[in-house]
This record gives structure tokens, C-alpha cells and sequence, in this order.
């Protein structure tokens, strides 16, 4: 391929580098790269591999423009919160690079699509926040044999590395043989994220992606990059090749792709619609706080900070993480409602509960959120 003059000005400062030059940055131009998922981390990943000049970038998600997601998902704007990702992400691409083929694949990865998607890219960057999808994503790059560019965060803290059994490095299931049980890891949206810290772990994976298209340089095979923000350090762990890896090993058991829903321990709502016996619904909690002579105790498991953003009058707080120090001022033969965000929590608090001799316990459907979208709208919702 030859560049023509307006794309040797745009790429000029990569054509001085003696690491990239034309040579290189026609092979930049030439890489195809499917960045798996269009937010805090597939922003920073897909806007500066487009501005770097990434042949073709192909993007999924399913997923639509949250406001909560403007603090981090730098590719979306105030005017798109509504609008698909994939709509607004291709609109900044276009914007930064005309140049850059954008494909958009708007659909949820799965088992039964995977290798379908990923077999026409050069390399893959997974930019996801859940473990099915993760271990999909991994699985899938390794029957291919696709690199995976790797990255993950959670508040305060991110890590990052390449995955390629092909070219003599670990798979992720080399590093995580099995996911941690459900709800152990909370999500960003229980957990939180510093805005920046997707930006600082992305910009690590748009790089190695540069590197693995160029040849140059050493890659994160076999390391894993850790960043504590906070404190702003990093620290590097080298990382082997699992040869008992039921995926990459000398004698692998996994030879396909399965069902990562199962495998991680979630259940599909789709398929037990049924309601949760230990569940009552945000009208229940509000008859509940509305007659007392009820005698049904709701408490709040969240976080104090949590709290002053948003709370319901009358409830006790008593946060998850110092309840097994103050359940004992919960009377074990009252009623009790716990509620929490959205409903993942108070199902760990009624669990802890339950395992002291507490029967008479209810989780509530939802949370706050779900307070505040169908009994009270000035409740705001974070």
C-alpha cells in the first residue's frame, strides 16, 4: 500500500521514528484490530488506535449511552447518552480518522458467534467488565490463534498484559484457571472507578496493539502490569505457561467454546424468569416503612459515602463491611429488609445473616435504584 500526502502529514510524527518509518506505518495501516466492548476501556483503545491509523478497527457492544458513563467512557458525549455506543463511538472515529475502516458488530458475545467475529482480525483487545466474556474472549483467541491484548480495573487499581500461547506466552487461563465465585468481584457500578484510570490501562493496550502490529519492542507476553493509582505505582509479575492449562496445555481438555455463563457461576434469568423467594419488591419495602405495625426492621447495607449521595428515610445503615461486627444489634426474631444498590449486595447481607440464625429475611428487588424509579424520582440515582 502507499500513503498519499495528506496521510504522510497526518502520520508524520510516527514516520520520523526510526522504530516505525514508512515501512511501519504501512503496516499500521494494514493491521485489523476487534476491540471487544465500546466503553471505559474500548474508548481510550479505539481512539487512539484510530488517530495511530489502524487499518480496520471493528467494535462490540450492545449496550447504549448511560450518563453514569461520561465520567470514563471518553468516546461518548452529553448529546449521545441514549444512543447506541457503537453509533457514537463510530462517530468519533470518523471525526479523529476518516481514514480508519470502522466495523460495528452490535450484538452480545457468545459462545455461538465468537469465532465468527474474531476470525477476520489480526489482533483482539478485550475491553470487557465481566468473566464470561472474558474467558469467551480468551478462549476464542486461543483456538484462533489471536493475540489478546488484556486489561482490566476496578476503582482505584488496573492490570494489564498480552495473552498468545502461539507466540510461547500464558493464556488467561494460565494466569486464572477458574473465575472467582459470583458477586465476589463487584462490578464498577457497586465498586466504582476513578474516571481516568480506564484512560491510563487503555492507552497501556492501544500501545501493545502498535507494538505486536510493528514487531517492535517487548511485549507484555509473559508479564502482568499492575497499577495501584492511588499510590501511583506499578509493578510487573512474570507470568508462565501453565503446561496442565486445560486450554493451552500439553494435553487440553478444552477444545471449543462453552457455555461462560454457566462456567462463571451466573444463572440465566432469561431462561427462570421465576422471582427469587428471598425477595420483595421496592413496594413492599415502602408498605413495609409506611405501617409499623408491620414490625418489619429495613436496613441499608451501602456505604456511608454511598449514603449521603442517596438514602430513604427511616432506614438504618449498616454497611456490608462492618456487619458481621454490628448484626448483633438486629433482633433475630424481627422481619428484616435489606436493601443496597441494586439488589446484589443485600442478597451477601441476607446470606451472612441467614448462616447466624436469622430466618425472617427479605433482600429488596433492585435497590435504591429501583426506589428511586418507581416509588420516589427525587431519590437520584448514581
Amino acid at each position: 500500500m502507499q500513503l498519499d500526502n495528506e496521510e504522510i502529514r497526518r502520520y508524520s510524527r510516527h514516520l520520523i521514528l526510526p522504530e516505525v518509518g514508512l515501512a511501519g506505518q504501512k503496516k499500521i495501516c494494514s493491521t485489523s484490530v476487534l476491540c471487544i466492548g465500546a466503553g471505559g476501556l474500548g474508548s481510550p483503545i479505539a481512539m487512539y488506535l484510530a488517530a495511530a491509523g489502524i487499518g480496520k478497527l471493528g467494535l462490540v457492544d450492545f449496550d447504549t449511552v448511560d450518563f453514569s458513563n461520561l465520567q470514563r467512557q471518553i468516546i461518548h458525549g452529553t448529546p449521545d447518552v441514549g444512543r447506541p455506543k457503537l453509533e457514537s463511538a463510530r462517530d468519533t472515529i470518523r471525526r479523529i480518522n476518516p481514514n480508519v475502516e470502522v466495523a460495528l458488530h452490535p450484538v452480545r458475545l457468545t459462545s455461538e458467534n465468537a469465532l465468527e467475529i474474531l476470525a477476520p482480525y489480526d489482533i483482539v483487545v478485550d475491553g470487557t467488565d465481566n468473566f464470561p466474556t472474558r474467558y469467551l474472549t480468551n478462549d476464542a483467541c486461543v483456538l484462533l490463534k489471536k493475540p489478546n491484548v488484556y486489561g482490566s480495573i476496578f476503582r482505584f487499581e488496573g492490570q494489564a498484559s498480552v495473552f498468545a500461547p502461539h507466540l510461547n506466552g500464558p493464556c488467561y487461563r494460565c494466569l486464572y484457571p477458574e473465575p472467582p465465585p459470583p458477586g465476589m468481584v463487584p462490578s464498577c457500578a457497586e465498586g466504582g472507578v476513578l474516571g481516568v484510570l480506564p484512560g491510563i490501562i487503555g492507552c497501556i493496550q492501544a500501545t501493545e496493539i502498535l507494538k505486536l502490529a510493528l514487531g517492535k519492542g517487548s511485549s507484555l507476553i509473559g508479564r502482568l502490569l499492575t497499577l495501584n493509582a492511588l499510590e501511583m505505582k506499578f509493578r510487573e509479575l512474570r507470568l508462565r505457561h501453565d503446561p496442565q492449562c486445560p486450554l493451552c496445555g500439553e494435553k487440553p481438555s478444552i477444545t471449543g467454546l462453552m457455555d461462560y455463563q454457566s462456567f462463571c457461576g451466573i444463572p440465566d434469568t432469561t431462561a427462570q424468569p421465576a422471582a427469587n423467594p428471598d425477595e420483595v419488591s421496592v413496594q413492599e419495602m415502602k408498605q413495609a416503612l409506611d405501617d409499623p405495625k408491620l414490625g418489619i426492621k429495613v436496613i441499608d447495607v451501602r456505604e456511608p459515602d454511598e449514603h449521603q449521595i442517596a438514602h430513604i428515610q427511616g432506614v438504618m445503615l449498616i454497611p456490608l463491611s462492618v456487619l458481621p461486627q454490628r448484626f448483633t444489634e438486629l433482633d433475630a426474631n424481627q422481619h428484616i429488609y435489606i436493601h443496597c444498590k441494586s439488589g446484589v449486595r443485600s442478597l451477601k447481607a441476607l446470606q451472612f445473616l441467614r448462616e447466624q440464625g436469622y430466618k425472617y429475611l427479605k433482600s429488596v428487588r433492585g435497590g435504591i435504584n429501583a426506589w428511586a424509579d418507581e416509588v420516589d424520582h427525587s431519590v437520584p440515582k448514581y
